[in-house]
């Protein structure tokens, strides 16, 4: 059997090689990473939060098998010990009433998510986490239907699915990246080197079948192969920071002596300033998440794990003040426990993108057998949704470059040329 090779490790290629593994020898699958450090942009410093039926119709039913999808994992492998997956409550804090609309681009004007929530409801006493601080005049607002969200700390995730992965005999090149295509006499694709950049060692690997799921990274790896194609990948990126706290023991204390530690909590703040709707979310063990400020002029490092030293320390103490002034008061400082700047992969639409790219998008010269015998796919720009599509979007790519029947319409999620 021709080897599948699967260019970008993080979430989102390892789910796909997950999937890919359950029916087709794990030797055949072969995952590709430049970073030197794996997960080190959004599939490692996301936010972990997972949504049912947050998504348009476009995206609705990939959205909710993951979802599903998800939950399976945690019972079937003790996701609730090995990746904080738990149940969470959604909840909307704003000065006034928010618009009830669905939206996809939310990152573009610094909107919230919390547009896209199915539920509704003014808080009842009990739901906000204890560590919840509300000003005057806030309104606190229950913005999901019960089972319809849940928590994890993706990087853990991430690492889970890898590990099954390698466990199962898939191969992981890392850290090396693609460099080059081969073809046969007939011009079909034949065989990708891929280069050891801690070696410079090069490998021809005989393969049919390439999925690029480099995340933000997904164009520059699609004109590396495919130099003589005049076609750009309609994805871009999105530069967002982050901090996790630890919630003050004393806060923590009190919560459990009252009983009111019960799931995790996912907090969107929305009218406060223009351009900035921080997320917040609590996770297992007493972390807490907070991010919101985007950026689509900042621009792509070369690697993932270069972003750090891009990190704007104006940035960090925005998300610390906002921290203190609205979770923990004045009275406690924050102990953070991680900053990050990661960038998502992003699309005009606000969709992702899954599926094969034509071959006539390939440039002169190149084509690929037909069917499930092989070809060039595509499973990127999630956008803030990766964790939460990750599964279902790693379960669908596997049924499509396989030739089976999918589990989720994904027919709008086509790459449009």
């Amino acid at each position: 059997m021709s080897a599948t090779v699967i260019l970008g490790a993080g979430i989102i290629g390892t789910s796909t090689a997950y999937y890919l593994s359950k029916h087709q020898p794990a030797s055949s699958i072969h995952l590709v990473d430049p970073s030197p450090e794996l997960f080190a942009s959004a599939s490692g410093f996301a936010g972990g939060f997972l949504a049912k039926d947050w998504f348009s119709a476009a995206s609705a039913e990939l959205g909710a098998l993951s979802f599903d999808e998800h939950r399976r994992l945690a019972e079937k492998d003790d996701g609730a010990r090995r990746w904080g997956y738990a149940r969470s409550t959604s909840i909307s804090l704003s000065p006034a009433a928010r618009s009830k609309k669905r939206v996809d681009v939310w990152c573009r004007d610094g909107a919230s998510r919390a547009e896209a929530a199915s539920g509704g409801a003014e808080a009842e006493a009990g739901v906000a986490p204890p560590w919840l601080r509300r000003g005057e005049g806030d309104a606190v607002e229950v913005i999901s239907d019960e089972g319809t969200v849940a928590q994890v700390d993706p990087l853990q995730l991430s690492q889970h699915l890898l590990q099954k992965c390698v466990d199962a005999g898939v191969r992981l090149h890392h850290p090396a990246k693609a460099i080059s295509i081969q073809t046969d006499l007939r011009d079909s694709l034949a065989s990708i080197c891929i280069a050891d950049t801690q070696s410079s060692t090069e490998t021809d690997i005989p393969c049919t079948t390439v999925i690029i799921t480099a995340g933000a990274w997904s164009l520059q790896v699609f004109a590396t192969l495919f130099p003589s194609s005049s076609f750009q990948l309609p994805i871009s990126s999105l530069a967002g920071h982050s901090l996790v706290v630890v919630e003050p023991p004393r806060r923590r204390a009190t919560a459990e002596r009252e009983g009111s530690r019960d799931g995790c909590h996912a907090i969107f703040m929305t009218g406060r300033q223009p351009g900035y709707s921080p997320e917040i979310f609590s996770r297992v063990g007493g972390h807490i998440y907070i991010a919101g400020l985007n950026s689509a002029t900042e621009p792509l490092p070369g690697l993932a794990t270069e972003a750090k030293g891009r990190i704007s320390r104006a940035a960090i103490e925005r998300l610390r003040n906002t921290m203190k002034e609205v979770l923990l008061g004045e009275e406690d400082d924050v102990e953070v426990i991680r900053e990050g700047l990661c960038f998502r992969p992003v699309t005009e639409s606000g969709t992702p993108i899954l599926g094969r790219i034509p071959d006539a998008c390939l440039g002169p010269g190149v084509s690929t057998r037909a069917g499930s015998e092989g070809g060039v796919y595509l499973a990127a720009g999630h956008g803030p949704w990766g964790i939460s599509m990750s599964l279902g979007t790693g379960k669908v790519m596997a049924e499509m470059v396989q030739g089976r029947a999918l589990s989720a319409d994904v027919s709008r999620l086509a790459l449009k040329v």
